[in-house]
């Protein structure tokens, strides 16, 4: 199926879910890579370039998925699960999306308000145009920065705990959490407890 139903994800959710992971699980690492990097390393400008496109399109793709589920609830969760569990579940969620947003806005800031003036050329096919810096430049790109980099820390933080709740609802709680984002929803089946 390719939409959510109230019992499991559809294929769009599923495809939104694996490929924004595999491109931020790699933005990290790359990212992470390139600070250890001196700036006189030959390899140094094209990290950068290749690390904002991909920035961009995982920009986009939050965009576009924010929206479908917009127009495409999220299936439930578990009845069996203890509200104050569900709440962290909301919790994290809403802390992924978010970084999701803050990385790749605070990095076009960062960007943006560099007296370098470097363009981003999206995979070399076009260019991005710089956001408007009012005030103090210096400023804004030190306290973007910062939040470019903690963000990222922070987000380790949320795809391990991401990751661990998914490992316990599989093999502690046992419950179809974890399957429902591996295969698409085929039709109303009920979740065990509901």
């Amino acid at each position: 199926m390719i939409k959510n139903t109230r019992h499991g994800y559809g294929a769009v959710a599923i495809l939104f879910h694996w490929v924004m992971a595999l491109l931020i699980l790699g933005m990290l690492g790359l990212g992470l890579y390139m600070v250890r990097l001196p700036q006189s390393d030959p390899d140094a400008f094209a990290l950068f370039q290749l690390h904002k496109s991909i920035g961009f399109v995982v920009l986009a793709l939050a965009v576009l998925r924010l929206l479908w589920r917009a127009v495409n609830p999220s299936p439930k969760l578990p009845a069996e699960m203890p509200v104050w569990e569900k709440g962290v579940a909301h919790l994290g969620h809403t802390g992924l999306y978010a970084m999701m947003f803050l990385l790749p806005l605070s990095g076009w800031l960062v960007v943006s308000a560099s007296p370098w003036g470097i363009p981003t050329i999206v995979f070399n096919l076009f260019e991005v145009p710089h956001l408007p810096v009012p005030g103090d430049k210096a400023a804004t790109e030190a306290l973007a920065s910062t939040a470019h980099e903690y963000g990222a820390y922070f987000l380790i933080l949320l795809i391990v705990g991401h990751v661990a709740a998914a490992f316990k609802h599989h093999f502690i709680a046992r419950d179809e959490t974890l399957k429902r984002m591996v295969r698409p929803a085929r039709g109303a089946r009920p979740i065990p407890g509901e």
